[in-house]
């Protein structure tokens, strides 16, 4: 018991209260209490306004980061087609043995389209693209095969599962010769692999950050309020109480934080956006970025909530216990 209610007849507070008038007095507690711990970030502009754009700017690069990765495959041209395999045919297969393959392959599961490309097709663009157009007229017979070029599946795009679909090729009695650019593919994903691990650290690092200077900055608000505390204490407050102010000062931060970084990574995208539309016109592509969604607006707001809460909780579970009166 308080100390300032220490001899208060036990009758007085036997007074009952509805559980309609219970919630409705909860509700009306944490409104009150976020509103005020809104109410001082206002009061103090010059500290939380820097304490919201640290926070921000942390989630701006990793977020910025992300989205790039994200979107690098639809920088390179060819790299859809990094996956597909060529199938040369055996000289003695038919064309009927040919469609037979073709109609046989086109059932699996792995395999997105098809492609048969004729042997004098392939003779006619070769002569066409090497400019040996005469030399090409004396040749006897046609020198290359019937091909017909695979393009796996998005799950079976990989290198392992490409290099395992490959050799499921080999295998049928019509084909010849299989090939895959694996090391291509490999380098490939390896590439991304780099840059996904790259912005997991970045992220990890400047989240971690946040939740220190977010800490640090509760932990001042709370040596500030030390008397406060002391006076909500003897009177008999809860640890629940006390805390929730500095909870919903967490909760601001990164509320406020995370719309920053939105707007930041809007400005970023669209900053680069004139770059790499002339990047992409060397090589006679169009190429659009993908921004922000609402699922991953939700997702930054969420994450960066979390991190305002989640550094405003260790500062206020270990500073505010600290905290008493003797």
């Amino acid at each position: 018991m308080s100390l300032l209610f220490k001899g208060r007849p036990q009758g007085a507070s036997d007074v009952r209260i509805g559980f309609a008038q219970s919630v409705s007095m909860f509700f009306v507690s944490h409104l009150r209490q976020a509103l005020g711990s809104l109410g001082e970030l206002w009061r103090q502009p010059a500290a939380s306004i820097m304490t919201i754009a640290v926070l921000g700017l942390s989630i701006t690069l990793p977020s910025t980061l992300y989205i790039l990765v994200k979107n690098t495959e639809k920088i390179s041209a060819g790299w859809e087609q990094a996956s597909e395999i060529s199938l040369f045919l055996k000289s003695s297969v038919s064309e009927a043995q040919s469609q037979q393959l073709l109609t046989r392959l086109g059932t699996w599961p792995e395999i997105d389209s098809l492609t048969f490309i004729p042997a004098d097709e392939a003779l006619k663009e070769f002569q066409h693209l090497s400019g040996l157009g005469d030399a090409i007229a004396y040749l006897e017979a046609n020198p290359l095969p019937d091909v017909v070029l695979v393009t796996p599946v998005e799950k079976h795009a990989t290198p392992q599962a490409a290099r395992l679909l490959l050799n499921k090729l080999k295998e049928q009695r019509e084909v010849d010769i299989g090939k895959l650019d694996i090391e291509w593919l490999e380098r490939l994903y390896g590439l991304l692999d780099v840059a996904r691990e790259l912005v997991t650290l970045i992220g990890s690092l400047l989240f971690i950050a946040v939740v220190l200077i977010i800490g640090n900055t509760i932990r001042l608000n709370i040596l500030n309020k030390r008397d406060e505390i002391l006076v909500m204490k003897l009177v008999g407050a809860t640890d629940a109480f006390i805390h929730r102010p500095f909870l919903y000062t967490g909760f601001w931060y990164g509320l406020l934080g995370g719309l920053i970084a939105w707007f930041a990574v809007i400005l970023i995208l669209w900053w680069m956006d004139s770059s790499i539309q002339a990047f992409a016109a060397l090589y006679q592509k169009d190429f659009n970025i993908t921004g922000l969604t609402g699922a991953a607006l939700l997702t930054m707001l969420a994450l960066s909530i979390a991190l305002g809460l989640v550094g405003s909780l260790i500062s206020v579970q270990r500073h505010v216990r600290e905290i008493e009166p003797k």
